[in-house]
């Protein structure tokens, strides 16, 4: 499911990251890889807060669509 349909405060896994390739490394930059682990804080109109290795991301929309968690 994409993280904006996530529940808030329970660690998922990160199935897959549909991005393109420029937008792939920068969330791997960020920690946000496959097989890695996400929180979500805050959801708002599909807008996301997220922790990822202790540190809060923001992460809109179209983004957020195209990170799938299980």
């Amino acid at each position: 499911m994409p993280i904006v349909f996530a529940p808030t405060d329970k660690v998922l896994k990160i199935v897959k990251v549909l991005a393109d390739e420029k937008t792939k490394k920068h969330l791997a930059s960020l920690g946000v890889i496959q097989n890695g682990e996400i929180e979500v804080v805050s959801s708002s109109n599909g807008n996301v807060i997220v922790v990822v290795k202790g540190v809060r991301l923001a992460i809109n929309r179209d983004v957020a669509t195209k990170i799938l968690v299980a």
